[in-house]
């Protein structure tokens, strides 16, 4: 459902992506690993058409990035690393608001699916504002899902969250990747472990191992990746 063609981006002279090739399938939950200022966040950019890439293409369900980005995002659920929600609205009008965007038809109905099934029952009430980190991450998540979008795009997803929130939300994330294409970025090995088919690593730009998770410990992948990134 994600197909990633020799994606190359530039930035003046510096490469943030270098001739990147890989694919998710349905049902798949990968994981996107590498040190800070690798190209992570870059390549989720592109694939959600916020920005162009230099060279190379990609495809979100058949749809070009290139040649239908608006039919691209129609598909694509994303929450970005850094979490970019309203404060002064409600929770619950936010995803409303959030459903409205995405097409869906009732947004009441879709808002309450997703406070249930995020957990934020109690938060619901509250203004954004008022929230913990973890339950805006929270909310975030919502948003991303609210649509039921055919892909999901998360960065770093779990950030801020209390080890209850943490097991709450993986959960979450582990069934919604039963019927969809789902990329995630995370610094955290344990959360590869227990929720990814597989793990993509990459270092200044460039894939550097791409590996099935089965029968792989966090800290077997925790050396793997400072073998493959200390330089």
């Amino acid at each position: 459902m994600i197909e990633i063609q020799d994606i190359t981006k530039t930035f003046g002279s510096q490469t943030a992506v270098d001739h990147v090739s890989f694919s998710v399938g349905k049902g798949e939950i990968v994981g996107l690993l590498g040190p800070n200022g690798a190209g992570k966040s870059t390549l989720m950019k592109i694939l959600t058409c916020y920005i162009a890439p230099t060279e190379g293409d990609a495809t979100v369900c058949g749809c070009s990035i290139y040649d239908d980005p608006l039919e691209v995002r129609r598909h694509i659920g994303y929450l970005p690393e850094h979490n970019p929600l309203y404060p002064d609205m409600y929770v619950r009008e936010y995803l409303r608001f959030a459903a409205g965007l995405g097409g869906v038809k009732d947004c009441n109905a879709a808002a309450d699916r997703m406070i249930e099934l995020t957990g934020l029952t109690p938060e619901a009430h509250k203004r954004i504002g008022q929230l913990s980190k973890g339950y805006r991450q929270r909310v975030g998540l919502a948003q991303a899902m609210i649509h039921d979008p055919e892909v999901l795009i998360l960065d770093e997803p779990t950030t801020g969250l209390d080890p209850n929130q943490l097991e709450f939300i993986r959960s979450v994330i582990r069934q919604a990747g039963r019927d969809k294409a789902l990329l995630l970025s995370t610094h955290i090995m344990q959360e590869v472990e227990a929720m990814c088919s597989r793990a993509v690593i990459i270092n200044h730009g460039r894939i550097v191992a791409d590996d099935p998770v089965s029968n792989q410990t966090a800290a077997q992948l925790t050396e793997k990746f400072h073998q493959l990134t200390e330089n």
